[in-house]
């Protein structure tokens, strides 16, 4: 019952440390589009996954265009806070691609004109918060899908 967590150009190694730490507790595969905002050997991005990070499964891509290009026609779904729809409403199956944007402006608007039919959100109950934490955000969904799978 694998996912897979796609972060494209994420900025905050201590973000992906967590993550990565996530993708390898829940079983799942972590794909790492760039351009990073750190360099890949930063000591906060190995802090935050401890001595985990050389078991955890990451597929590095250059860019999105070779992420789109090498995973065409798997089935991805797209978080934002731009989403109409719930992310308790995903329809989670195994090998899912959970596609997340970068901390400071999340997905480009490319991503989410493109695939508006598959675009989540995680509903925020207070007018006072935008967003949230990218790692919360991930491991809410991560573990909603394994609820479900």
């Amino acid at each position: 019952m694998p996912l897979n967590i796609v972060l494209i150009a994420p900025e905050i190694p201590n973000n992906t440390g967590n993550i990565g730490r996530l993708a390898l507790a829940s079983g799942s595969t972590l794909h790492l589009v760039k351009p990073f905002g750190f360099e890949i050997n930063d000591a906060r991005l190995k802090r935050a996954g401890l001595d985990y990070w050389q078991h955890v499964t990451i597929i590095y891509y250059e860019n999105m265009e070779e992420f789109f290009t090498k995973n065409s026609g798997q089935n991805m779904v797209f978080l934002s806070s731009h989403g109409t729809k719930n992310h308790w409403d995903i329809p989670f199956e195994d090998n899912l691609f959970l596609v997340f944007g970068k901390e400071s402006v999340g997905l480009p608007k490319s991503i989410i004109s493109q695939h508006s039919n598959k675009l989540y959100k995680i509903p925020l109950y207070s007018p006072h918060v935008r967003s949230l934490n990218l790692a919360n955000a991930v491991a809410i969904v991560v573990y909603e899908g394994l609820k479900h799978l």
